[in-house]
Protein backbone atom coordinates (compact mmCIF):
# COMPACT_ATOMS: atom_id res chain seq x y z
CA UNK A 1 0.00 0.00 0.00
CA UNK A 2 1.50 3.62 -1.18
CA UNK A 3 2.49 5.73 1.79
CA UNK A 4 2.77 9.64 1.46
CA UNK A 5 6.22 10.38 1.46
CA UNK A 6 7.83 13.93 2.33
CA UNK A 7 10.68 15.76 0.49
CA UNK A 8 12.25 18.88 1.98
CA UNK A 9 15.13 21.56 0.91
CA UNK A 10 15.93 24.03 2.49
CA UNK A 11 16.65 27.50 0.43
CA UNK A 12 15.26 30.47 1.94
CA UNK A 13 16.66 32.48 -0.49
CA UNK A 14 15.44 30.81 -3.11
CA UNK A 15 12.02 31.89 -5.18
CA UNK A 16 11.12 28.45 -6.16
CA UNK A 17 12.22 24.64 -6.02
CA UNK A 18 11.01 21.24 -7.86
CA UNK A 19 11.31 17.81 -7.53
CA UNK A 20 11.59 15.08 -10.18
CA UNK A 21 12.57 11.45 -10.01
CA UNK A 22 12.15 8.11 -11.08
CA UNK A 23 8.43 7.86 -9.27
CA UNK A 24 7.29 10.71 -11.96
CA UNK A 25 9.11 9.82 -14.86
CA UNK A 26 11.38 12.70 -14.40
CA UNK A 27 8.68 15.22 -14.69
CA UNK A 28 9.01 18.47 -12.68
CA UNK A 29 6.73 18.26 -9.84
CA UNK A 30 5.81 21.55 -7.82
CA UNK A 31 7.10 22.30 -3.95
CA UNK A 32 5.45 24.53 -1.84
CA UNK A 33 7.51 26.86 0.66
CA UNK A 34 6.49 26.93 4.25
CA UNK A 35 7.55 29.19 6.90
CA UNK A 36 10.31 28.17 8.16
CA UNK A 37 12.02 28.39 4.69
CA UNK A 38 11.90 24.85 3.57
CA UNK A 39 10.49 23.82 0.18
CA UNK A 40 8.12 20.41 0.78
CA UNK A 41 5.65 18.36 -0.93
CA UNK A 42 4.40 14.66 -0.57
CA UNK A 43 4.08 11.55 -3.10
CA UNK A 44 2.55 8.54 -3.18
CA UNK A 45 5.15 5.85 -2.58
CA UNK A 46 5.35 2.28 -2.55
CA UNK A 47 8.27 0.36 -1.25
CA UNK A 48 10.99 0.47 -3.20
CA UNK A 49 14.21 2.41 -4.56
CA UNK A 50 13.63 5.97 -6.50
CA UNK A 51 16.13 8.02 -7.81
CA UNK A 52 15.42 11.82 -7.43
CA UNK A 53 16.85 15.30 -7.89
CA UNK A 54 15.87 19.11 -7.12
CA UNK A 55 15.58 21.53 -9.41
CA UNK A 56 16.27 25.12 -7.86
CA UNK A 57 15.40 28.55 -8.82
CA UNK A 58 18.99 30.62 -7.73
CA UNK A 59 18.68 33.31 -5.40
CA UNK A 60 18.22 36.59 -7.29
CA UNK A 61 17.74 34.87 -10.90
CA UNK A 62 15.14 35.32 -13.07
CA UNK A 63 13.14 32.66 -14.94
CA UNK A 64 16.18 30.53 -17.14
CA UNK A 65 18.65 30.60 -13.53
CA UNK A 66 17.85 27.22 -12.34
CA UNK A 67 20.39 24.44 -11.35
CA UNK A 68 19.65 21.08 -10.87
CA UNK A 69 21.08 19.28 -7.60
CA UNK A 70 20.69 16.37 -5.58
CA UNK A 71 19.32 16.31 -1.98
CA UNK A 72 22.01 17.48 0.37
CA UNK A 73 20.70 14.79 2.80
CA UNK A 74 21.14 12.05 0.23
CA UNK A 75 22.48 8.91 1.95
CA UNK A 76 22.91 7.22 -1.56
CA UNK A 77 24.04 8.11 -4.72
CA UNK A 78 23.86 6.05 -7.90
CA UNK A 79 27.21 5.32 -9.51
CA UNK A 80 25.84 5.21 -13.00
CA UNK A 81 23.45 8.49 -13.09
CA UNK A 82 24.57 10.21 -10.52
CA UNK A 83 21.62 11.03 -9.22
CA UNK A 84 20.26 10.94 -5.40
CA UNK A 85 18.69 7.52 -4.34
CA UNK A 86 15.60 6.81 -1.75
CA UNK A 87 14.62 3.92 -0.20
CA UNK A 88 11.45 3.25 1.44
CA UNK A 89 10.38 0.30 3.44
CA UNK A 90 7.18 0.29 5.46
CA UNK A 91 6.12 3.44 4.50
CA UNK A 92 9.41 4.97 5.89
CA UNK A 93 12.52 6.48 4.30
CA UNK A 94 15.34 4.42 4.80
CA UNK A 95 19.70 4.24 4.65
CA UNK A 96 19.41 0.64 4.15
CA UNK A 97 18.15 -2.67 5.82
CA UNK A 98 21.18 -3.67 7.60
CA UNK A 99 20.96 -5.59 10.41
CA UNK A 100 24.02 -5.02 13.37
CA UNK A 101 25.47 -8.31 14.63
CA UNK A 102 28.33 -7.20 16.95
CA UNK A 103 26.92 -4.44 18.84
CA UNK A 104 27.47 -5.75 22.32
CA UNK A 105 31.26 -5.97 21.49
CA UNK A 106 33.24 -4.17 24.00
CA UNK A 107 35.56 -2.10 22.53
CA UNK A 108 38.98 -1.04 23.69
CA UNK A 109 39.15 2.32 25.40
CA UNK A 110 41.04 5.26 23.82
CA UNK A 111 44.05 4.69 25.95
CA UNK A 112 44.36 1.10 25.10
CA UNK A 113 44.52 2.45 21.00
CA UNK A 114 46.67 1.17 18.62
CA UNK A 115 45.35 3.12 15.14
CA UNK A 116 45.87 2.12 11.89
CA UNK A 117 45.35 4.83 8.58
CA UNK A 118 43.69 3.19 5.95
CA UNK A 119 42.67 4.31 2.38
CA UNK A 120 40.58 2.27 1.20
CA UNK A 121 41.51 2.38 -2.60
CA UNK A 122 44.76 1.19 -1.79
CA UNK A 123 44.67 -1.08 1.08
CA UNK A 124 43.14 -4.10 -0.78
CA UNK A 125 44.07 -3.11 -4.42
CA UNK A 126 45.81 -5.16 -7.13
CA UNK A 127 49.40 -4.44 -7.83
CA UNK A 128 49.23 -5.87 -11.56
CA UNK A 129 45.98 -3.59 -12.45
CA UNK A 130 46.74 0.06 -10.84
CA UNK A 131 43.17 1.54 -12.26
CA UNK A 132 41.49 -1.32 -10.38
CA UNK A 133 39.61 0.17 -7.94
CA UNK A 134 39.16 -1.60 -4.75
CA UNK A 135 36.08 -2.06 -2.42
CA UNK A 136 34.57 -2.25 1.02
CA UNK A 137 34.71 -5.76 0.87
CA UNK A 138 37.78 -6.27 -0.14
CA UNK A 139 38.91 -4.73 3.49
CA UNK A 140 36.96 -7.13 4.95
CA UNK A 141 38.83 -10.03 3.23
CA UNK A 142 42.12 -8.81 4.96
CA UNK A 143 40.63 -8.00 8.46
CA UNK A 144 42.17 -11.38 10.05
CA UNK A 145 45.70 -9.66 8.66
CA UNK A 146 44.97 -6.95 10.90
CA UNK A 147 43.78 -9.03 13.84
CA UNK A 148 47.07 -10.87 13.26
CA UNK A 149 48.81 -7.13 13.19
CA UNK A 150 47.19 -6.72 16.15
CA UNK A 151 45.71 -3.01 15.78
CA UNK A 152 42.49 -1.83 17.79
CA UNK A 153 41.48 1.28 15.56
CA UNK A 154 41.27 1.49 11.91
CA UNK A 155 41.34 5.52 11.25
CA UNK A 156 39.68 5.50 7.57
CA UNK A 157 40.53 8.10 5.33
CA UNK A 158 37.31 9.50 3.96
CA UNK A 159 34.67 7.72 2.30
CA UNK A 160 32.41 10.49 1.76
CA UNK A 161 31.08 10.62 -2.06
CA UNK A 162 33.65 13.36 -3.74
CA UNK A 163 33.84 14.42 -7.36
CA UNK A 164 37.19 12.77 -8.12
CA UNK A 165 37.19 8.85 -9.41
CA UNK A 166 40.02 8.48 -7.55
CA UNK A 167 41.46 10.95 -4.66
CA UNK A 168 41.63 11.07 -1.38
CA UNK A 169 38.01 12.70 -0.49
CA UNK A 170 39.38 15.60 1.26
CA UNK A 171 36.77 17.48 -0.44
CA UNK A 172 33.52 15.72 0.06
CA UNK A 173 30.55 16.35 -2.19
CA UNK A 174 28.35 14.86 -0.37
CA UNK A 175 27.90 14.60 3.82
CA UNK A 176 25.74 11.79 4.45
CA UNK A 177 26.12 9.28 1.29
CA UNK A 178 29.32 7.18 1.02
CA UNK A 179 31.38 6.87 -2.11
CA UNK A 180 29.34 4.30 -4.23
CA UNK A 181 32.62 3.08 -5.97
CA UNK A 182 33.75 1.27 -3.14
CA UNK A 183 30.12 -0.29 -2.44
CA UNK A 184 26.82 -0.04 -1.09
CA UNK A 185 26.08 1.64 2.52
CA UNK A 186 25.15 -2.03 3.47
CA UNK A 187 28.79 -2.72 2.54
CA UNK A 188 30.35 -0.38 4.55
CA UNK A 189 28.33 -0.73 7.76
CA UNK A 190 28.99 -4.55 7.44
CA UNK A 191 33.00 -3.60 7.39
CA UNK A 192 32.65 -1.66 10.35
CA UNK A 193 30.50 -4.54 12.20
CA UNK A 194 33.03 -6.72 11.33
CA UNK A 195 35.70 -4.36 12.59
CA UNK A 196 33.69 -4.58 16.04
CA UNK A 197 33.19 -8.12 15.84
CA UNK A 198 37.22 -8.53 16.18
CA UNK A 199 37.65 -5.40 18.72
CA UNK A 200 38.32 -2.84 15.84
CA UNK A 201 37.17 0.41 16.19
CA UNK A 202 36.72 2.55 13.30
CA UNK A 203 37.21 6.59 13.44
CA UNK A 204 36.24 8.51 10.62
CA UNK A 205 37.62 11.06 9.11
CA UNK A 206 36.06 13.94 8.00
CA UNK A 207 36.05 17.52 7.36
CA UNK A 208 34.27 20.49 7.96
CA UNK A 209 35.54 23.52 7.37
CA UNK A 210 35.15 23.35 3.34
CA UNK A 211 33.49 20.83 0.84
CA UNK A 212 33.67 20.61 -2.97
CA UNK A 213 32.57 23.39 -5.67
CA UNK A 214 30.22 20.41 -6.29
CA UNK A 215 28.66 20.68 -2.54
CA UNK A 216 24.59 20.71 -3.64
CA UNK A 217 24.70 23.32 -0.64
CA UNK A 218 27.29 25.57 -2.99
CA UNK A 219 25.05 25.33 -5.50
CA UNK A 220 21.57 26.26 -4.13
CA UNK A 221 22.87 29.41 -2.19
CA UNK A 222 26.69 29.75 -1.46
CA UNK A 223 26.24 32.63 0.46
CA UNK A 224 23.61 30.89 3.33
CA UNK A 225 26.26 27.96 4.16
CA UNK A 226 30.22 29.55 3.34
CA UNK A 227 32.08 32.21 3.77
CA UNK A 228 31.55 34.32 0.25
CA UNK A 229 35.07 34.93 -0.32
CA UNK A 230 38.18 33.13 1.15
CA UNK A 231 38.07 32.98 5.25
CA UNK A 232 41.78 32.62 5.49
CA UNK A 233 42.95 34.73 2.47
CA UNK A 234 46.04 35.04 4.12
CA UNK A 235 46.46 30.95 4.21
CA UNK A 236 48.46 29.23 1.23
CA UNK A 237 46.03 26.29 1.32
CA UNK A 238 42.56 26.09 0.15
CA UNK A 239 40.73 23.30 -0.82
CA UNK A 240 37.26 24.61 -1.31
CA UNK A 241 34.43 27.05 -0.35
CA UNK A 242 34.40 27.07 3.66
CA UNK A 243 31.27 26.95 5.49
CA UNK A 244 30.63 30.16 7.77
CA UNK A 245 29.75 29.41 11.08
CA UNK A 246 29.69 32.98 11.96
CA UNK A 247 26.12 33.41 10.19
CA UNK A 248 23.16 33.63 11.54
CA UNK A 249 19.69 33.08 10.47
CA UNK A 250 18.09 35.66 12.18
CA UNK A 251 14.05 34.14 11.27
CA UNK A 252 14.66 30.88 11.79
CA UNK A 253 17.35 31.61 14.99
CA UNK A 254 20.14 29.27 13.67
CA UNK A 255 23.99 29.22 12.20
CA UNK A 256 22.64 26.64 9.37
CA UNK A 257 26.01 25.54 8.48
CA UNK A 258 26.28 24.44 12.21
CA UNK A 259 23.02 23.16 12.13
CA UNK A 260 23.96 21.15 8.95
CA UNK A 261 27.13 19.51 10.44
CA UNK A 262 25.54 18.47 13.89
CA UNK A 263 23.31 16.12 11.81
CA UNK A 264 25.82 15.04 9.87
CA UNK A 265 28.03 14.10 12.82
CA UNK A 266 24.82 12.32 15.01
CA UNK A 267 23.92 10.89 11.65
CA UNK A 268 27.34 9.06 11.53
CA UNK A 269 27.68 7.64 14.69
CA UNK A 270 23.88 6.29 14.71
CA UNK A 271 23.54 5.39 11.36
CA UNK A 272 27.21 3.55 10.85
CA UNK A 273 27.58 3.08 14.38
CA UNK A 274 31.34 4.96 14.08
CA UNK A 275 33.80 5.10 16.79
CA UNK A 276 35.35 8.46 16.51
CA UNK A 277 36.28 11.47 14.24
CA UNK A 278 39.70 12.11 12.52
CA UNK A 279 38.87 16.67 12.27
CA UNK A 280 40.65 17.56 9.40
CA UNK A 281 42.14 20.99 8.94
CA UNK A 282 41.43 22.79 12.19
CA UNK A 283 43.86 25.72 11.77
CA UNK A 284 41.45 26.92 8.92
CA UNK A 285 38.38 26.17 10.90
CA UNK A 286 39.05 28.42 13.79
CA UNK A 287 35.57 28.67 15.12
CA UNK A 288 36.07 26.75 18.34
CA UNK A 289 33.05 27.15 20.23
CA UNK A 290 31.02 25.52 17.48
CA UNK A 291 33.82 22.71 17.68
CA UNK A 292 33.22 22.66 21.59
CA UNK A 293 29.50 22.49 20.76
CA UNK A 294 30.01 19.64 17.93
CA UNK A 295 32.33 17.46 19.68
CA UNK A 296 29.82 17.41 22.85
CA UNK A 297 27.24 16.36 20.15
CA UNK A 298 29.33 13.53 19.27
CA UNK A 299 30.09 12.29 22.69
CA UNK A 300 25.74 12.58 23.21
CA UNK A 301 25.64 10.62 20.09
CA UNK A 302 27.85 7.60 20.92
CA UNK A 303 26.14 7.21 24.30
CA UNK A 304 27.73 5.06 26.89
CA UNK A 305 30.31 3.86 24.02
CA UNK A 306 34.22 5.09 24.08
CA UNK A 307 33.95 7.53 21.13
CA UNK A 308 37.43 9.80 20.37
CA UNK A 309 37.75 13.00 18.92
CA UNK A 310 40.80 13.93 17.02
CA UNK A 311 41.84 17.33 15.74
CA UNK A 312 44.47 18.32 13.30
CA UNK A 313 45.95 21.32 13.46
CA UNK A 314 48.99 22.18 11.36
CA UNK A 315 51.29 23.55 13.02
CA UNK A 316 49.74 22.17 16.40
CA UNK A 317 48.02 24.30 18.95
CA UNK A 318 47.99 22.34 22.47
CA UNK A 319 45.09 24.87 23.09
CA UNK A 320 42.81 22.35 20.59
CA UNK A 321 43.05 19.95 23.54
CA UNK A 322 40.68 19.48 26.40
CA UNK A 323 40.34 20.35 29.10
CA UNK A 324 41.05 24.13 27.28
CA UNK A 325 40.21 23.05 23.74
CA UNK A 326 37.40 20.91 21.73
CA UNK A 327 39.12 18.20 21.04
CA UNK A 328 40.19 15.04 23.24
CA UNK A 329 43.39 14.17 21.41
CA UNK A 330 45.44 16.44 18.35
CA UNK A 331 47.70 14.58 15.71
CA UNK A 332 51.40 15.22 17.09
CA UNK A 333 52.69 16.38 14.10
CA UNK A 334 55.86 17.64 16.30
CA UNK A 335 56.48 13.82 17.21
CA UNK A 336 57.11 13.22 13.22
CA UNK A 337 59.03 16.40 12.39
CA UNK A 338 61.63 15.33 15.26
CA UNK A 339 62.10 12.02 15.27
CA UNK A 340 62.56 11.43 11.81
CA UNK A 341 65.40 14.00 11.61
CA UNK A 342 66.92 11.94 14.27
CA UNK A 343 66.21 8.65 12.37
CA UNK A 344 68.25 9.90 9.91
CA UNK A 345 71.05 10.38 12.27
CA UNK A 346 71.22 14.44 11.12
CA UNK A 347 70.88 15.66 14.61
CA UNK A 348 70.76 14.69 18.26
CA UNK A 349 68.63 17.01 19.95
CA UNK A 350 67.73 15.33 23.35
CA UNK A 351 66.16 18.35 25.60
CA UNK A 352 64.63 20.40 22.92
CA UNK A 353 63.15 17.37 20.57
CA UNK A 354 63.25 14.33 21.39
CA UNK A 355 61.90 14.53 25.37
CA UNK A 356 59.19 17.00 24.41
CA UNK A 357 57.63 15.02 22.07
CA UNK A 358 58.07 12.04 24.28
CA UNK A 359 56.90 13.49 26.71
CA UNK A 360 54.02 16.14 25.66
CA UNK A 361 53.41 17.53 28.72
CA UNK A 362 56.92 19.17 28.14
CA UNK A 363 55.10 20.67 25.03
CA UNK A 364 52.20 22.14 27.55
CA UNK A 365 49.81 19.51 26.26
CA UNK A 366 47.69 18.40 29.11
CA UNK A 367 48.59 15.41 31.11
CA UNK A 368 47.64 12.36 30.18
CA UNK A 369 48.17 9.43 27.46
CA UNK A 370 45.07 10.11 25.18
CA UNK A 371 45.80 13.50 24.44
CA UNK A 372 48.28 13.45 21.21
CA UNK A 373 48.46 10.77 18.83
CA UNK A 374 51.84 10.22 17.35
CA UNK A 375 53.34 8.73 14.30
CA UNK A 376 56.35 8.08 12.08
CA UNK A 377 54.05 8.28 8.87
CA UNK A 378 50.66 9.54 7.60
CA UNK A 379 48.79 10.20 4.52
CA UNK A 380 50.59 13.51 3.90
CA UNK A 381 54.08 12.41 4.57
CA UNK A 382 56.79 10.10 2.63
CA UNK A 383 57.00 6.64 4.03
CA UNK A 384 59.88 6.07 6.32
CA UNK A 385 61.61 3.89 4.07
CA UNK A 386 60.82 6.22 1.22
CA UNK A 387 62.71 8.34 3.42
CA UNK A 388 65.83 6.39 4.24
CA UNK A 389 66.08 5.42 0.01
CA UNK A 390 66.50 9.32 -1.09
CA UNK A 391 69.48 9.45 1.58
CA UNK A 392 70.53 5.99 -0.32
CA UNK A 393 70.11 3.91 2.85
CA UNK A 394 68.83 0.87 1.90
CA UNK A 395 68.10 -2.85 2.70
CA UNK A 396 68.89 -4.11 6.41
CA UNK A 397 70.36 -0.31 7.39
CA UNK A 398 67.26 0.70 6.53
CA UNK A 399 64.76 -1.81 7.84
CA UNK A 400 66.74 -1.09 11.35
CA UNK A 401 66.18 2.43 11.48
CA UNK A 402 62.45 1.74 10.68
CA UNK A 403 62.46 -0.86 13.81
CA UNK A 404 64.25 2.34 16.05
CA UNK A 405 61.48 4.42 14.94
CA UNK A 406 58.09 1.69 15.57
CA UNK A 407 60.08 1.35 19.31
CA UNK A 408 60.13 4.88 19.92
CA UNK A 409 56.46 5.36 18.80
CA UNK A 410 55.15 2.41 20.87
CA UNK A 411 56.55 3.45 23.62
CA UNK A 412 56.28 7.18 23.82
CA UNK A 413 53.81 8.88 25.70
CA UNK A 414 50.60 9.11 23.42
CA UNK A 415 48.26 6.81 21.41
CA UNK A 416 50.46 5.50 18.26
CA UNK A 417 49.15 5.57 14.84
CA UNK A 418 50.28 3.52 11.88
CA UNK A 419 50.55 4.34 7.85
CA UNK A 420 49.15 1.15 6.04
CA UNK A 421 51.84 -1.10 4.91
CA UNK A 422 54.72 0.83 7.00
CA UNK A 423 54.30 -2.78 9.08
CA UNK A 424 55.67 -4.68 6.21
CA UNK A 425 57.88 -1.91 5.01
CA UNK A 426 55.94 -0.52 1.95
CA UNK A 427 57.95 2.21 0.45
CA UNK A 428 56.07 3.84 -2.79
CA UNK A 429 55.54 7.42 -3.18
CA UNK A 430 52.49 9.49 -2.67
CA UNK A 431 49.93 9.72 -5.75
CA UNK A 432 46.96 11.55 -6.27
CA UNK A 433 46.61 10.43 -10.15
CA UNK A 434 45.94 7.16 -9.98
CA UNK A 435 45.66 3.98 -7.83
CA UNK A 436 49.07 3.26 -5.71
CA UNK A 437 47.47 -0.22 -3.79
CA UNK A 438 49.91 -1.99 -1.10
CA UNK A 439 52.20 -4.45 -2.47
CA UNK A 440 51.02 -7.39 -0.56
CA UNK A 441 53.68 -9.31 -2.59
CA UNK A 442 56.40 -7.73 -0.36
CA UNK A 443 55.38 -9.87 2.92
CA UNK A 444 56.53 -12.95 1.19
CA UNK A 445 60.33 -11.46 1.49
CA UNK A 446 61.66 -12.72 4.53
CA UNK A 447 63.19 -9.09 5.89
CA UNK A 448 59.42 -7.71 5.31
CA UNK A 449 58.16 -10.24 7.35
CA UNK A 450 60.37 -9.91 9.97
CA UNK A 451 59.87 -6.60 10.09
CA UNK A 452 55.59 -7.14 10.49
CA UNK A 453 56.51 -9.73 13.43
CA UNK A 454 58.90 -6.55 15.07
CA UNK A 455 55.70 -4.33 14.90
CA UNK A 456 53.47 -7.26 15.97
CA UNK A 457 55.48 -8.10 19.15
CA UNK A 458 55.55 -3.93 20.12
CA UNK A 459 51.50 -3.52 18.74
CA UNK A 460 51.20 -6.62 21.30
CA UNK A 461 53.44 -4.96 24.68
CA UNK A 462 51.39 -1.34 23.46
CA UNK A 463 47.55 -3.04 24.46
CA UNK A 464 48.84 -5.51 27.45
CA UNK A 465 51.36 -3.76 29.20
CA UNK A 466 49.98 -0.68 31.68
CA UNK A 467 52.87 1.08 32.13
CA UNK A 468 52.53 2.23 28.36
CA UNK A 469 48.87 3.35 29.00
CA UNK A 470 49.85 6.12 31.49
CA UNK A 471 51.20 9.23 31.27
CA UNK A 472 54.27 8.46 33.49
CA UNK A 473 58.08 8.61 32.06
CA UNK A 474 60.98 9.93 33.39
CA UNK A 475 64.19 9.98 31.53
CA UNK A 476 67.33 8.65 33.63
CA UNK A 477 69.70 8.17 31.27
CA UNK A 478 71.24 10.91 28.50
CA UNK A 479 74.72 10.31 26.68
CA UNK A 480 74.82 12.97 24.07
CA UNK A 481 78.34 11.98 23.13
CA UNK A 482 77.02 8.82 22.03
CA UNK A 483 73.60 9.71 21.03
CA UNK A 484 72.37 7.53 23.69
CA UNK A 485 69.81 8.12 26.37
CA UNK A 486 66.99 5.64 27.95
CA UNK A 487 63.24 6.15 30.00
CA UNK A 488 61.32 4.29 32.10
CA UNK A 489 57.34 3.97 31.83
CA UNK A 490 55.38 2.71 34.94
CA UNK A 491 52.20 2.46 36.74
CA UNK A 492 51.71 2.12 40.41
CA UNK A 493 50.95 -1.42 40.53
CA UNK A 494 54.63 -2.33 39.84
CA UNK A 495 54.77 -2.61 35.28
CA UNK A 496 57.86 -0.75 34.28
CA UNK A 497 59.10 -0.62 30.49
CA UNK A 498 62.54 0.67 30.25
CA UNK A 499 63.85 2.17 26.79
CA UNK A 500 67.17 1.89 26.01
CA UNK A 501 67.69 3.90 22.68
CA UNK A 502 71.08 4.38 20.33
CA UNK A 503 70.53 7.14 18.05
CA UNK A 504 74.31 6.65 16.30
CA UNK A 505 75.85 4.56 14.03
CA UNK A 506 78.13 3.26 16.16
CA UNK A 507 77.55 -0.79 17.35
CA UNK A 508 78.25 -0.33 21.20
CA UNK A 509 79.31 -3.14 22.82
CA UNK A 510 78.97 -3.47 26.77
CA UNK A 511 77.49 -0.49 26.72
CA UNK A 512 76.75 0.46 30.59
CA UNK A 513 73.23 2.13 31.48
CA UNK A 514 73.66 3.23 35.51
CA UNK A 515 70.40 4.40 37.59
CA UNK A 516 68.79 1.63 36.13
CA UNK A 517 65.34 2.03 37.60
CA UNK A 518 64.76 -1.71 38.80
CA UNK A 519 67.30 -4.54 39.75
CA UNK A 520 66.23 -8.18 38.99
CA UNK A 521 65.11 -10.61 35.79
CA UNK A 522 64.07 -8.00 33.09
CA UNK A 523 62.67 -9.36 29.30
CA UNK A 524 64.04 -7.34 26.45
CA UNK A 525 60.67 -7.81 24.23
CA UNK A 526 62.53 -7.08 20.52
CA UNK A 527 64.79 -10.04 20.90
CA UNK A 528 63.08 -12.12 23.12
CA UNK A 529 65.67 -12.95 26.27
CA UNK A 530 65.97 -12.23 29.70
CA UNK A 531 68.68 -10.30 31.36
CA UNK A 532 69.56 -9.02 35.04
CA UNK A 533 70.32 -6.03 35.94
CA UNK A 534 72.02 -5.39 39.27
CA UNK A 535 73.12 -2.63 41.28
CA UNK A 536 71.08 -0.38 39.49
CA UNK A 537 72.82 -0.76 36.18
CA UNK A 538 71.87 -3.08 33.26
CA UNK A 539 75.12 -3.68 30.51
CA UNK A 540 73.94 -4.36 27.20
CA UNK A 541 74.84 -4.40 22.95
CA UNK A 542 73.68 -1.79 21.12
CA UNK A 543 73.62 -2.00 17.43
CA UNK A 544 73.94 1.13 15.63
CA UNK A 545 70.01 3.14 15.25
CA UNK A 546 68.39 0.42 17.57
CA UNK A 547 66.37 0.32 20.56
CA UNK A 548 65.89 -2.07 23.58
CA UNK A 549 62.87 -2.66 25.41
CA UNK A 550 63.13 -4.19 28.48
CA UNK A 551 59.93 -5.57 30.42
CA UNK A 552 59.47 -5.37 34.37
CA UNK A 553 56.17 -7.08 35.67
Amino acid sequence: MPALIEFKLLAPNNKEAKLKGSFSNWEEIAMEKDDNDYFRTQIELDDGVYQYKFRVQLPGGGEEQWVEVNDPYVTAIDPATGNGIVRIKEGEKIVDTYVWQHDDKPLPPNSNLVIYELFIADFSGDEDDPNKREKYQDVIEKLDYLSELGINAIELMPVNKNPSDYGWGYSPEYYFAPQPNYGSTEDLKRLIDECHGRGIRVILDQLYNHSSEECPLQKIDRDYWYYHDRHHPEDEYYWGPEFNYEYWDEKRNICPAKEFMGDVVRFWIQEYHIDGIRYDALKQLDNREFLHWLTQEAKKAAGSKPFYNIGEHVPENVDMVAPKGPMDACWHDSFFHFIIPHIFGDKFELEEELKKVLDPKRQEYPEGVTKVVNYISNHDQKRLLENLGDRNIFDAAAFGRVKLGVAILMTAVGVPMIRMGEEFGEYTPITLEHSNPLKWSLLKNDRNRNLFEYFKGLITLRKQNPALQTANIEFFHENPEAKVFAYVRWNDQGSRVVVVANFSDKHLENYEIPNFPANGTCHEWTNNYDVESKDDRLVTDLAEYEAKVFVFG
